[in-house]
């Protein structure tokens, strides 16, 4: 079936966000910073927001499981916008070149307080004309299969005819299972190459 869609994940994708940007600096101390990272303010934690938890509420709820790292638990979303270090313009460019001939949607892991920022402060986004599922908005995150759901019965889509773009292999499994088209984004992908190899030409 002829491909009509292609489905971005923004961060790992098109977006370097890594809170690493911002605590190398303040903690000074890789050791320490990973520590805090890996045993603290760790990814799980983070998701809760990017699945709809107030940043307000998270944070509390952390100070409170970690009363000695409270200064560093509350610099984590004072200082979000430093961890969000710059777009991806290799895949950006790619995506650029897509406008225009496919349907381009965005779907995405993220905290509906911070992807704000991102939309105002990089013009790329505009090629998605609004067409974007946000996990915090949705009550709902990626890998479950329901997020997915949302996006295909919103802008009626079918699986079948759209390639879905991510970093992350839970979220691959889910869209192939789905019956989607997948390229798995790695440091070293050329989104580009993969697209074509779909038989996707731009």
């Amino acid at each position: 079936m002829k491909i009509k869609n292609i489905i971005f994940d923004f961060g790992g994708v098109v977006m370097d966000w890594d809170p690493r940007y911002f605590f190398k600096t303040y903690f000074n101390d890789d050791e320490k910073m990973e520590f805090f990272l890996k045993n603290i303010a760790i990814d799980e934690w983070n998701i809760e927001q990017d699945r709809g938890r107030t940043l307000k509420e998270g944070t509390e709820i952390l100070v409170k499981q970690h009363p000695d790292w409270e200064k560093e638990i509350r610099a984590y979303y004072d200082n979000w916008t430093t961890m969000l270090r710059s777009d991806i313009p290799k895949n950006v460019e790619v995506l650029k070149q897509l406008e225009g001939k496919f349907h381009l949607y965005g779907l995405t892991n993220w905290s509906e307080e911070t992807f704000p920022f991102a939309l105002e402060n990089y013009d790329f986004f505009k090629v998605f004309k609004g067409k974007i599922v946000v996990s915090g908005t949705e009550k709902l995150i990626k890998p479950d299969k329901e997020i997915f759901k949302v996006l295909l019965n919103r802008y009626d889509l079918k699986a079948e005819q759209s390639v879905f773009i991510d970093d992350n292999a839970k979220n691959i499994a889910t869209a192939k299972n789905l019956g989607f088209e997948t390229i798995y984004i790695k440091l070293e992908t050329d989104l580009g190459q993969e697209l074509m190899k779909l038989g996707i030409n731009f």
